[in-house]
């Protein structure tokens, strides 16, 4: 029965290895960003703080990077103020990098991703009618990154922060 017990927990162990496709050659500049991460930063507008927890897989047999997160948010004196969760996809679409965020309030289109292969990462949205976003990533240490996000009001270039911080990866 215990030798059952091993094969069954070998196998299982096999299937979660082999279920994790290698990125698809157009994304493969951004695998520094799969793993678990935790930790937190600043909130500009606030002056509060956000901690929270991510997880980046492959998804989609590698063409797919999906990011899924949840943030506490706090005010100034350490007071928690809610939290939230969001969804990122990220993508090669003709020709392109891609991504798409969702937190069930706001849904941003990223078009443009100037990757420094396993290095750095800046995601920008279109600019038009509304703000334009700015999302960058930034390898400081193989299990650390530093992570800011930052806005552009309608018909600006330049871009305001919203949130800075450090997550590092979990063990």
């Amino acid at each position: 029965m215990r030798r059952l017990a091993l094969i069954a927990a070998l196998l299982l162990a096999g299937m979660s290895t082999a279920s994790a496709a290698p990125l698809k050659p157009e994304l493969s500049g951004l695998s520094f960003l799969i793993g678990n991460w935790a930790g937190g930063g600043k909130v500009a507008d606030t002056g509060g703080s956000a901690r929270g927890k991510s997880k980046i897989t492959a998804e989609a047999n590698g063409a797919v990077l999906q990011r899924h997160d949840h943030t506490d948010l706090y005010d100034a004196t350490g007071k928690p103020t809610g939290g939230f969760d969001q969804l990122m996809l990220v993508y090669a679409d003709a020709g392109a990098i891609h991504a798409d965020y969702f937190d069930g309030t706001h849904v941003i289109h990223y078009v443009q991703a100037e990757i420094t292969p396993g290095k750095s990462v800046v995601f920008t949205s279109a600019p038009g009618a509304g703000p334009t976003f700015r999302l960058t990533y930034v390898l400081k240490a193989p299990d650390s990154l530093d992570v800011a996000f930052a806005m552009a009001p309608p018909g600006q270039t330049a871009f305001n922060p919203i949130a800075t911080g450090t997550v590092h990866k979990a063990r």
